[in-house]
């Protein structure tokens, strides 16, 4: 990853939350049909995925509070409305749709999702 990508919010919104290009995927088709709720059989439909990857990348999501279910028994999701972060969702979304590949790259060149969910454990979080 050159420095210059990583001054980049984009970018650094990439690394630092999205663990796999359906994770990209799916937060955005999220937040592209908010206030949309997306069933899991759906989103895995809609992403070329099994049912439990579907699953485990939206609640992924949810765990970093970028989506969340539309209740707690429930299997539907939808966007975790946030006024400050919907510009940068924005350009997340417009960058993805020009460059593609680059993006696509910058997420695959990351280390594993195992060691991004180890390094998560450790970190402080306010609430």
């Amino acid at each position: 990853m050159e420095d210059q990508q990583l001054n980049s919010p984009v970018d650094r919104f990439i690394v630092e939350q999205i663990d796999s290009v359906p994770h990209l995927e799916a937060l955005l088709l999220v937040w592209r049909t908010r206030p949309k709720k997306w069933e899991v059989e759906e989103m895995a439909r809609a992403l070329y995925v099994k049912r439990e990857v579907a699953e485990r990348v939206l609640e992924q999501l949810a765990q970093r509070s970028l989506i969340r279910r539309a209740d707690d028994s429930s299997e539907q999701y939808l966007y975790e409305v946030d006024a400050a972060r919907d510009p940068l969702l924005e350009r997340v979304d417009q960058t993805y749709r020009q460059e593609l590949v680059r993006i696509s790259r910058l997420i695959h060149s990351k280390a594993s999702v195992a060691v991004h969910d180890f390094a998560r454990a450790f970190r402080f979080k306010k609430d």
